[in-house]
């Protein structure tokens, strides 16, 4: 059994050499450091990733689809950094601090400590803090634990994914938010070893501006002295700030990096996100302690009890972090173009919500007792529903907030993460006919029905039409849930799919009695589905499910849904010779590498893509939950599934973050963290508990 404590805390030890001024930091011979290597901090808008060197390498401002400000993770020169490192060689620890998304990466070195804690602000609403506002903020407080430390910290920003030009100059910082004026005097009043500066440092291109800001305690000693210099390096978009000051113990800076309030991307709707407080030392200290606070609280309504409940935990912190919250959207993940194969093509832009998550976002959220963000969730499905089109039919992916056109297009000057072109943003798959997204729709409303809140008559008339959707449309080749690019299929997981849409619409109607004019045709699409799917999707020679009607010879890791929608009996002879085919490694016609399972062969099925992919987590937690069903009736099955899911647990990162794909090597692959991986984590988790207990 799995030691049940508090989300993961593991701590990420390496070594980090000096940056060496260049503009990249010396993290080996092509100047980036691994996916694996970051951690995630965020504010329910954006995210950003924080390298275990230090760096901050990605952030997309002020929400997750914004144009990035940071992307050294695409490119090590142009993207734009903002990192804290010590200018010596040092071992570094990263971790979050206990059940928050708080992230402090340790720099320890013979001489002394450094301490780097990341957030962005969440406030915790009580009457100390009931004047504060939404603050758009990355914060990072800078301190000395032990001995003296030399610290390099620069700031390069690069505006609209490193293609506008930008200036850099020192500004006054002395206007600010009369609505702040009543605060409580504890937060007013400092102590005499700080310093405030009457200045900032302004990066502006044309109506867009980003500032930085910085408080410096002494301590007991002396105030250090924060002299900045402007820099303009080779390649970057514009100059940079750059500070080197010796630290000693009980010495702090805080840095505070945002888009001040005359920007033009500031919106009356993101609650009140132009306000400007006077900073102070103690309004930067209950900031953090309330944003500590806020992620304590939220994760103490967790209802969970059971095995890898630390694993499920940071899971469930994760996804939280995924949330927009103005809408209630998920992102699929807070970046783009992260590398399914290192040096190929397979790099794609995530900052979106899928309607395929659905089902599986709200049994994950339910389960767990977090039913407010199921609600909110489960309210922008609803409008995108009542927003279809007239046939009834739905986009496969939305903008955050339910935008219908995601274009898609490449970034030719960035060289992509490691070198792997082209660099995307925008999502050209947003117009795909992809029929598979109809069933884990009805599956999420069916669940939301039963566990959550009943829905609602008129959600039940625009559900019925998309029904009646599938029931016309069911037949139809498409591109599944693999978003393949070449022609189009009869693939065996649509038609799945389409017959769990109409299911859960014949289960509502009956459980609800919903008025369902068309009840017979249900019935007969159903029955016509399921049997067809059992003739042309099984391939009998085998003994096999495949992945398409045209595609006879071809095994698809996707199957494994089959008897997680209660499509087919766990137990049942055809889906166990299916599974016992994916356990087995490609070259003997299997998809299982090392017990990490492939979503299909790539050389064997044409995708219109091409290129190396790596193993798919989602599909392998998959494959658990599936074993884990039939285990129930064969403990050796049950026994494998615990063996592959602690065995793919180990694939998460220092702190429990997972991508979408790993590579051969171990390493991660994909955008990352992925919410689809976390999701299916929480999932297995439960259901795998559940059954050995």
């Amino acid at each position: 059994m799995a030691r049940a404590s508090t989300p993961s805390n593991r701590a990420k030890s390496r070594s980090v050499p000096p940056d060496q001024g260049q503009g990249v930091a010396a993290r080996g011979t092509d100047g980036y450091l691994h996916i694996e290597d970051y951690g995630l901090i965020g504010n329910l808008r954006t995210a950003a990733l924080c390298g275990a060197d230090g760096s901050i390498d990605h952030l997309c401002m002020p929400e997750f689809d914004s144009p990035s400000v940071f992307a050294r993770i695409l490119d090590r020169n142009k993207g734009g950094h903002f990192s804290v490192t010590p200018s010596v060689s040092c071992t570094t620890k990263q971790q979050y601090l206990p059940n928050t998304n708080v992230l402090q990466t340790r720099f320890l070195h013979d001489e002394g400590v450094c301490e780097v804690t990341d957030y962005m602000p969440r406030i915790r609403k009580d009457e100390l803090l009931s004047n504060i506002p939404f603050l758009p903020w990355v914060v990072r407080h800078v301190s000395i634990v032990r001995g003296s430390l030399p610290i390099d910290i620069e700031c390069f920003p690069a505006f609209n994914y490193a293609q506008d030009r930008h200036i850099a100059t020192f500004a006054s910082d002395t206007q600010h938010d009369s609505s702040f004026s009543n605060l409580s005097g504890t937060l007013a009043q400092d102590h005499s070893s700080v310093y405030i500066p009457k200045e900032r440092i302004l990066f502006e291109s044309g109506e867009h501006h980003y500032d930085l800001r910085w408080i410096v305690h002494g301590g007991e000693h002396e105030i250090p002295k924060a002299k900045w210099n402007m820099e303009e390096r080779p390649g970057t978009t514009g100059p940079g700030a750059t500070l080197n000051l010796r630290l000693k113990e009980g010495q702090r800076l805080i840095l505070i990096f945002r888009i001040p309030p005359t920007d033009q991307r500031i919106r009356e709707d993101l609650q009140c996100m132009g306000n400007n407080p006077p900073l102070s030392w103690n309004l930067m200290h209950v900031l953090q302690r309330s944003t500590c606070d806020y992620w304590v609280r939220w994760i103490s309504r967790s209802t969970y009890k059971g095995r890898w409940r630390e694993n499920v935990l940071r899971s469930a912190l994760v996804l939280k972090l995924m949330t927009y919250e103005p809408t209630g959207a998920v992102v699929a993940s807070p970046t783009f173009s992260l590398p399914e194969a290192f040096g190929g093509g397979r790099n794609w832009d995530y900052r979106y919500t899928w309607v395929r998550d659905s089902s599986f976002t709200i049994y994950a959220l339910i389960r767990l007792g977090f039913t407010d963000e199921a609600h909110a969730y489960m309210k922008f499905i609803e409008e995108r529903c009542r927003d279809a089109a007239e046939d009834g039919s739905l986009q496969i992916m939305y903008g955050i907030r339910g935008e219908k056109r995601l274009e898609e297009r490449e970034l030719p000057h960035l060289e992509g993460h490691r070198g792997s072109r082209p660099v995307r943003i925008g999502n050209g798959a947003y117009d795909h006919l992809q029929l598979d997204i109809y069933g884990e729709l009805m599956d999420g409303v069916y669940l939301y029905n039963k566990f959550g809140i009943p829905i609602s008559y008129d959600f039940w008339v625009a559900l019925r039409r998309m029904v009646n959707f599938v029931c016309d449309n069911w037949y139809r080749p498409d591109m599944s849930i693999w978003e393949v690019r070449s022609k189009m299929q009869n693939f065996v997981y649509s038609k799945v799919m389409c017959w769990v849409a109409v299911d859960r619409g014949l289960r509502l109607a009956e459980k609800r009695m919903f008025p369902c004019p068309d009840r017979e045709k249900w019935l007969r699409v159903r029955d016509t589905i399921y049997e067809e799917i059992m003739e042309k999707g099984f391939n009998k020679e085998a003994g096999v499910f495949i992945q398409s009607y045209e595609s006879q010879d071809t095994i698809d890791s996707a199957i494994l849904i089959m008897p997680l929608v209660f499509f087919i009996s766990p137990g049942d002879p055809r889906i166990l010779k299916t599974i016992e085919r994916i356990l087995l490694p490609p070259e003997k016609g299997g998809l299982t590498v090392n017990n990490l399972v492939h979503r299909y062969n790539h050389i064997a099925s044409d995708d219109g893509v091409g290129g190396e992919e790596g193993s798919f987590s989602m599909c392998t937690f998959w494959l658990v939950e599936a074993l884990t069903r039939a285990g129930k009736y064969d403990r050796s099955l049950l026994e494998r599934a615990v063996v592959i899911f602690e065995q793919m647990l180990g694939y998460g990162n220092h702190l429990t973050l997972f991508s979408e794909e790993v590579a051969r090597s171990g390493e991660m692959l994909g955008n990352f963290p992925q919410a689809f991986t976390h999701i299916a984590l929480i999932s297995t988790a439960f259901n795998l508990d559940r059954t050995l207990k």
